[in-house]
């Protein structure tokens, strides 16, 4: 896949694809540094340990049945799949899905000052591995 613009990401939250109320997607992954430099070393040495990841969505407020609100709500501290594409085509080696469980740990049904566009951001903790498949 070439360079492309991010306007058709597929996001879906306990099996509902909320990619129409999606504003902004991203997905952080990170693994721990691990010192293990000794004695006799002139540089530091590490390896990575445990990996960690979280999710990110930005979503257009929505108060309809099974939109924003309608899905998030019942979700609050429960963990839940999620699952992220590049695109809304299928899955496949230039449109991989990143999936696992989160940990629903945050959620604001509103907080957007007057006159602005009501939004609703919130940032998800990994609850265990975030998978990738490319078919």
């Amino acid at each position: 896949m070439a360079s492309f613009a991010f306007i058709d990401a597929r996001l879906e939250v306990n099996s509902v694809v909320l990619s129409s109320f999606c504003r902004a997607v991203t997905v952080n992954v990170s693994a721990d540094e691990l010192d293990d430099t000794a004695f006799g070393d002139t540089y530091r040495s590490r390896i990575g340990g445990l990996k960690d990841w979280s999710v990110q969505p930005e979503f257009n407020s929505d108060f309809a049945a099974s939109a924003v609100d309608a899905t998030l709500w019942p979700l609050l501290g429960t963990t839940t799949t999620v699952k992220v594409r590049p695109t809304s085509s299928a899955i496949g080696a230039t449109n991989p899905e990143y999936s696992g469980s989160v940990l629903v740990s945050q959620y604001n049904p509103f907080g957007n000052s007057v006159g602005d566009l009501a939004t609703v951001s919130v940032q998800w903790p990994g609850a265990g591995t975030l998978s990738r498949a490319t078919s």
